[in-house]
């Protein structure tokens, strides 16, 4: 079992504490038929063009960054490579500085060789070059409630100057952010989706979404298969059935060749 890295570091009245859809997410990347599918679509064996590029992960909504992390730092596991590069976004400041420290140091500590490179903040994919996404890991606010009032978000997403600790008020508006999803929990994931096509790689891109029960994922696939008779979604990680449904799973979203 890889491990899993440390978050000791981060305020969870911030930013979200790596739950059990963190892990399911990690076990899920790191499983047999998953590293499998990833060492042979990102294979780094030369060809007459070259070796194949390194690979670029990008996580939205990294959080604390344990599951940037924890690709950044078992890149070769997964992989089967080690120049594999790591970018994340989050719209929350204080989970970008929190996430950065979280990813150096799983890097350092298990000497890794791949190169991360920055959480930008931001909203959702927005920031990225299109079709540059290899590896695309989101898991989103899924939970049915009400987003929140993002009219308060300039003013919350920093401490003003002079400001020594947060408030209440502005610790729950940035948690808020982090699970809740709107109508059946997928307003902030249907925004997602519309935008995966044109940021992973045409080619070899590949995405993976967290969903639960209550964001209909059966729809939500058949809906991604309707984008072209070349694209698949299919479920590869679950955190197994409850009263006959999967409570979570993990949809991997890409293109056949």
């Amino acid at each position: 079992m890889l491990p899993t890295p440390s978050t000791a570091h981060v305020s969870f009245d911030l930013v979200y504490e790596p739950a059990e859809d963190s892990f399911l997410l990690l076990d899920t990347l790191s499983s047999l038929s998953e590293t499998a599918f990833l060492r042979e679509r990102f294979s780094g064996a030369t060809t007459e063009a070259g070796c194949s590029s390194a690979p670029l992960v990008l996580e939205v909504g990294v959080g604390s960054g344990v599951v940037l992390a924890f690709v950044a730092a078992n890149a070769h596991s997964v992989f089967g490579r080690d120049d594999v590069l790591t970018l994340g976004t989050d719209i929350n400041s204080f989970a970008c500085s929190a996430a950065s420290q979280t990813v150096r140091s799983a890097v350092t500590d298990h000497k890794s060789h791949s190169t991360f490179l920055d959480i930008v903040n931001g909203d959702l994919a927005s920031s990225v070059r299109p079709n540059s996404v290899d590896v695309f890991v989101f898991n989103p606010p899924y939970v049915p409630a009400e987003l929140p009032d993002r009219s308060r978000h300039d003013a919350f997403n920093a401490r003003s100057t002079g400001q020594k600790s947060t408030t209440f008020e502005q610790e729950s508006y940035l948690l808020e952010l982090s699970y809740a999803g709107g109508k059946d929990g997928m307003e902030v994931t249907n925004r997602m989706l519309e935008q995966i096509p044109s940021t992973l790689d045409s080619e070899r891109g590949v995405a993976y979404v967290l969903l639960c029960a209550q964001n209909k994922p059966e729809a939500v696939k058949q809906r991604i298969r309707e984008w072209g008779s070349d694209w698949r979604a299919e479920t590869v990680g679950s955190s197994g059935k409850k009263a006959g449904w999967e409570k979570l799973q993990i949809v991997r979203i890409w293109r056949s060749t």
